[in-house]
Formats: structure tokens, C-alpha cells, sequence
């Protein structure tokens, strides 16, 4: 199945068009073919103080309000729309954030960073609660347990681990991949989650026992994402 083109702007959209003669910029990338870039431009505010936006050659702005704006890219024949944020946490971290999960109920978020930290913070108000401390190298993804309370993470020291929420110890390390996982993905209640990996494979895990039931998929080259049907749990790989 071919992969749909992704619309993408400048992440402070919302505050740098609300000011005359300012601009953010834009992009539409298709696989196989070169990234359009573009700009929107803020002419103004209107009487109701919504922005007056106008796109640069080959995107198209509608449906602008205060708190978002669609945007259409002509040649992919691609719309998204932007929304803007309703607060912000500056302080988590210091550097890019590289992966986020919330938990089912909403209360808590875990993140990685660049700066090399992963972090358990409070949904409504960004305070840190927890610092998960045990992996060598960039931690690649982060993902919450159905119950909220058990967090898994996987990183470049090609290990697996499973974090308690409620004291920030690592309760469980899986090992068996040969390079660095890129990102894991949980069945449902978590009894089996399931990694992918820079050396090629994604593999099934018992969590239970902390052990390996399989390679699920050899592909020869690093397997960037993986991700579950929820219907009938077969996984979905791209490489």
C-alpha cells in the first residue's frame, strides 16, 4: 500500500500568524518524489481577530479561525488541518522531543528526548513525576500499558524495558535484538508486546517471562515503525 503524502508546518504557527508581515513555513512529502515547500504569510487581522493568511504557489489556506486553519496541497491532492494547541510544557525538556504516549485515562504523559532523558509528567500541568533512568544510548519510543501504571520503552542499546509508573523502577529488560529498536508496539492488555528493530526483524515477546517467542519479520534492513490491527492483532511493518 503506498504511503500518503504528509502535510507538515512550523510548530509555532499559531503565534507567528497572528503578527502583520510574518510567515511559517510549510511542506508536503510524497514518498518517491521531491518535498514542496511553502510558506503562509499573515497580512493582517481581520475585525474578529482571526488572521488573514495567504499561501505561497502550490498550497491553498481555508477554514481559518484563531485556533486553526486547513491546508490543502494542489499537487498531492492532500488536505490537513492544523490545530493549535491549548497549552504548552516547556520544561519538561531541554532538547526535541523524539517520542510521547498518554496514558488511557488521560492523567499522565511519558516522553524522550534528545537531551537523552525519558520522563514520567502530569497531563494538566507538565509537573515531572518521574525520571526512568536505565538505558545506554538514545531511547527511541515510549509507550503506556493499557493499565497507566506500567510504561515500555526501547532504545540504541537494542534493549527493551518495562518501567513502573509508580516508582520509576525498571521491573523487566528484554534482550535479544542485535541493534537498536526503533519502536514497539503493546497487544492488547500487554501480556506480549512486539519491537522492530535497525537489525532488520520485529519480534514477539512474552512479558511474563521477559523472553523472545519469535522473529515475526526478517526484512533485512532497519524496521522504523510497527504498529497492531486491533481487530485481529496481525502487525503492520515499514521498513
Amino acid at each position: 500500500m503506498a504511503q500518503a503524502p504528509v502535510l507538515r508546518i512550523q510548530s509555532d504557527w499559531d503565534q507567528v500568524l497572528r503578527k502583520n508581515e510574518e510567515e511559517v513555513w510549510l511542506s508536503c512529502r510524497s514518498p518517491g518524489k521531491s518535498t514542496l515547500y511553502g510558506t503562509l504569510t499573515c497580512h493582517g487581522l481581520n475585525p474578529d481577530g482571526v488572521p488573514e493568511i495567504v499561501a505561497s504557489e502550490g498550497f491553498e489556506v481555508s477554514a481559518i479561525t484563531k485556533k486553526s486553519l486547513l491546508v490543502h496541497c494542489s499537487r498531492e491532492k492532500t488536505s490537513s488541518k492544523f490545530l493549535a494547541p491549548y497549552t504548552s510544557f516547556c520544561r519538561i525538556h531541554q532538547k526535541s522531543i523524539t517520542c510521547l504516549d498518554i496514558s488511557s485515562g488521560g492523567g499522565l504523559g511519558v516522553s524522550t528526548s534528545a537531551d537523552g532523558t525519558m520522563k514520567i509528567w502530569q497531563a494538566a500541568n507538565g509537573e515531572v513525576r518521574r525520571n526512568l533512568e536505565g538505558h545506554v544510548f538514545d531511547v527511541n519510543c515510549c509507550r503506556f500499558f493499557p493499565s497507566g501504571i506500567v510504561v515500555l520503552s526501547g532504545g540504541m542499546d537494542a534493549r527493551l524495558k518495562v518501567w513502573s509508573v509508580e516508582d520509576g523502577s525498571c521491573v523487566a529488560t528484554f534482550q535479544g535484538h542485535k541493534a537498536g529498536i526503533l519502536d514497539a508496539a503493546i497487544v492488547e492488555r500487554g501480556r506480549n508486546v512486539v519491537s522492530s528493530s535497525r537489525d532488520g526483524t520485529a519480534r514477539l515477546w512474552d512479558c511474563g517471562r521477559s523472553a523472545c517467542l519469535g522473529v515475526v519479520a526478517d526484512c533485512g534492513s532497519p524496521v522504523n515503525g510497527i504498529a497492531l490491527d486491533v481487530t485481529d492483532n496481525s502487525d503492520a511493518k515499514s521498513g
